[in-house]
C-alpha cells in the first residue's frame, strides 16, 4: 500500500470521484464533514490542510487532517467538524502505524470520530454518543416516536407565534446574504451568552461557511433554513449535508422571541423539509448536557475521542504536553455533576461579563 499527502486542492477528478464512491457504499461514512467538498474547502482557509491518499494501483482511502506541529496531526477543522475518521473502501486492510508512518505523522487526534473505524478506536479516550433524528421513515413516523406531550407542546407554540407575530413558514435553503449574515449574529451571541468561544470570531471559520454556502450539489451542500414569522426571520440552522445526512451545526434563534421556543419549531420543521430533500438522517451531534437534542431524538450513534501515537520519540514528546489537560477534561465530561456545574460557571461569568461590556 503506497500512501502520498498532498493538498486538498490537489486532488484530481478520478480521486474525488474515487472518494465519493466509497461515501455512497459505506453508510457510516456520509457524514457530509468526510466529503472530499469539505476538505477541499478547509485547504482554502488552511495552509496545514492536508489529505493522506492511500493507493495500491487504485484509491484505497483517504485521511483529511491538520498539520498542528511537526508529525502532529488532527482531523482536518477539527474545532467545527462533527464527523472525522478514514473514508476507505470496503474491506481495506491496513494499521493505524502503517497509516501514520505512511502520512508523516508521530499523532493523530480525533474529536467526533465516526463508527466502524477500526484503525482508530483502540486508541479512544472518551466516548460520547451523538444524537439522531431517523426520518428515513419520513417525517410523521419520526414525530410518532417522538414524546406526544413535546410535539403537541411545539406545535402549539408555533401556532401562538403565528397569532401573536405573524404567519409562520420556512424555507429549506435561503440565498439571501442578509439572512445569511443574521444567523451569525444570533449565533455568536449565543455563544457569548454561554460563556463558549465564539467561533465565528475567527475569520477562517466565516470564511469557511461562506465557501460552504456556495456548494449546492446533489452529493454536498450547505443549505441556509430559515423559520420565518409575519415574513421575518426568528430561528434558523446553517449545516452540511450529504446525499443521505444532515448534520445540525450552527442552529440559532432571536432570543427576544425566547418564549415561543423558535429553536424548537425551527428543528421540526427542518427536520421534515430535510426528509422532503431525500435527507434519511439529521445528525444533531453530541447530546451531553443539552434537553432540546434529547426532546428531538430517534436514536443515538456512539462517536469517540482519542489519540493515536506512534512509539516514536515525537509522540512522547507530545504525550508529556497534553496528558494532564486531556485527563482533566475527559474526567469533567464523564462526570455529569461537574459537567452541570462547569455549564453554570461559564453562563454566569459571561452575565457578568456582558453587563460589564454594555456599561
Amino acid at each position: 500500500m503506497k500512501i502520498h499527502v498532498v493538498r486538498p486542492g490537489e486532488l484530481g477528478a478520478p480521486e474525488i470521484a474515487a472518494w465519493r464512491a466509497m461515501q455512497d457504499t459505506l453508510p457510516h461514512l456520509a457524514n457530509p464533514f468526510l466529503s472530499p467538498e469539505f476538505a477541499v474547502a478547509m485547504g482554502e482557509v488552511s495552509p496545514h490542510a492536508r489529505v493522506a491518499v492511500l493507493d495500491d494501483g487504485e484509491p484505497a482511502g483517504f485521511l483529511a487532517y491538520e498539520l498542528n506541529g511537526r508529525g502532529v496531526g488532527a482531523a482536518i477543522g477539527a474545532w467545527v467538524s462533527l464527523g472525522q475518521g478514514l473514508v476507505h473502501r470496503p474491506g481495506l486492510e491496513i494499521t493505524a502505524d502503517e497509516l501514520l508512518a505512511g502520512a508523516g505523522l508521530h499523532v493523530y487526534e480525533y474529536g467526533t470520530l465516526v463508527p466502524h473505524q477500526p484503525w482508530f478506536q483502540p486508541f479512544e479516550t472518551l466516548s460520547q454518543e451523538s444524537v439522531i433524528v431517523d426520518v428515513s421513515g419520513g417525517f410523521p413516523a419520526y414525530l410518532e416516536g417522538l414524546s406526544k406531550q413535546f410535539v403537541s407542546n411545539t406545535f402549539r407554540k408555533e401556532r401562538k407565534l403565528g397569532r401573536e407575530v405573524g404567519e409562520v413558514s420556512f424555507d429549506f435553503d435561503v440565498r439571501d446574504e442578509a439572512t445569511f449574515r443574521q444567523l451569525l449574529e444570533w449565533k455568536s451571541g449565543q455563544y457569548r451568552a454561554m460563556g463558549r468561544p465564539d467561533r465565528f470570531a475567527k475569520h477562517w471559520v466565516r470564511e469557511l461557511a461562506e465557501r460552504l454556502w456556495a456548494i449546492d450539489t446533489p452529493a454536498f451542500a450547505a443549505p441556509l433554513s430559515i423559520l420565518y414569522a409575519g415574513g421575518k426571520p426568528v430561528a434558523g440552522h446553517f449545516g452540511p449535508r450529504s446525499s443521505s445526512v444532515l448534520v445540525d451545526w450552527f442552529p440559532a434563534y432571536d432570543p427576544a422571541l425566547s418564549r415561543y421556543s423558535p429553536g424548537l419549531i425551527m428543528h421540526l420543521r427542518l427536520s421534515e423539509a430535510a426528509a422532503a430533500h431525500g435527507v434519511r438522517s439529521f445528525d444533531l451531534s453530541v447530546g451531553t448536557g443539552s434537553q432540546y437534542k434529547n426532546s428531538l431524538r430517534s436514536h443515538g450513534m456512539p462517536v469517540g475521542e482519542g489519540i493515536v501515537r506512534r512509539r516514536t520519540a515525537g509522540a512522547a514528546a507530545h504525550w508529556v504536553r497534553t496528558e494532564p489537560v486531556r485527563r482533566t477534561r475527559r474526567f469533567i465530561l464523564e462526570t455529569p455533576a461537574l459537567y452541570g456545574a462547569a455549564d453554570r460557571l461559564m453562563r454566569t461569568a459571561a452575565k457578568v461579563r456582558n453587563r460589564g461590556q454594555a456599561q
